[in-house]
């Protein structure tokens, strides 16, 4: 029985070992939260028609994979879920939407300065609400996945730095598959992983980093139906990009653009500053 009881505590030993691991913690936080907006969107595409399935599952999904994160925090780390708080939220998020707003506003006037951009024709209002949805699950799921787990997890076992790099590195990577990637989209890509973790650092809380995400994905694919990270968009406004591709971002959109890296690059340093200054 002594044996039997050493055995035991040893096994139970290394399962707690396996789980401090921040590899292990990774993998099961992602399981959490892919899984159920995985499983959600392959049902909808398999029971109901195209016509019925526009908006209100994207909508469905992003709600799922915060209460999945909620869930893990809550049973697995067993702590209160801070990155969500609802103090505060409104204000963070709307401010993120206000810094993604400006921020890609400022390109595209920059690029409209410089003939790299117009606007030639518009669409009807109602062209709005798919990319809305769709871009509010990308910036949810993103920022909840490459910040709330992955950045979060590695910061607090090896350091702030590290968490960085590996999550800079592996949200470029993600994006590696995309149409029209260029050397200069992959620096404006590491940049933007880069300004999302300062923007998180910045209140230790998701809501801000979610705003910035969503408001230049939506700027872009909704509102001026750019290509965006390599995929087209159609929406309200139509506009056309031209010129040199190291200006205009050519397939890959905006994001490959050199006025995006220096855009980006100051909103990200300005944002550190604040970071640094605050902890």
């Amino acid at each position: 029985m002594k044996t039997s009881n050493n055995q035991y505590s040893q096994g139970l030993s290394r399962s707690a070992r396996l789980f401090a691991h921040p590899i292990s913690r990774i993998f099961i936080a992602t399981l959490f939260v892919a899984l159920p907006v995985a499983l959600t969107l392959i049902l909808v595409q398999q029971a109901l028609d195209k016509s019925m399935r526009q908006v209100w599952p994207q909508m469905v999904c992003a709600v799922l994979c915060i209460a999945a994160y909620v869930m893990y925090v809550n049973k697995v780390e067993k702590r209160e879920v801070v990155e969500f708080s609802r103090v505060g939220a409104a204000n963070e998020f709307g401010f993120g939407v206000v810094i993604g707003s400006v921020a890609i506003l400022v390109v595209l006037c920059t690029l409209m300065a410089t003939d790299a951009f117009q606007i030639v024709s518009t669409n009807q209002w109602i062209t709005l609400a798919s990319p809305f949805s769709e871009m509010l699950l990308v910036a949810f799921f993103e920022e909840i996945l490459f910040r709330g787990i992955i950045f979060r997890i590695v910061e607090k076992s090896i350091g702030t730095l590290s968490a960085l790099l590996i999550s800079v590195v592996l949200f470029t990577l993600a994006h590696f598959p995309n149409a029209g990637i260029t050397l200069l989209s992959i620096a404006v890509t590491a940049v933007a992983g880069l300004l999302f973790c300062a923007a998180y650092m910045v209140t230790r809380r998701l809501w801000l980093a979610v705003g910035i995400h969503f408001a230049w994905n939506f700027m872009s694919v909704a509102v001026f139906s750019l290509p965006t990270y390599g995929h087209p968009a159609k929406g309200f406004l139509q506009g056309k990009l031209s010129g040199p591709e190291w200006l205009s971002g050519g397939a890959y959109g905006i994001e490959g653009s050199l006025v995006t890296l220096v855009v980006l690059t100051i909103v990200t340093l300005w944002l550190l500053r604040i970071a640094k200054r605050r902890n």
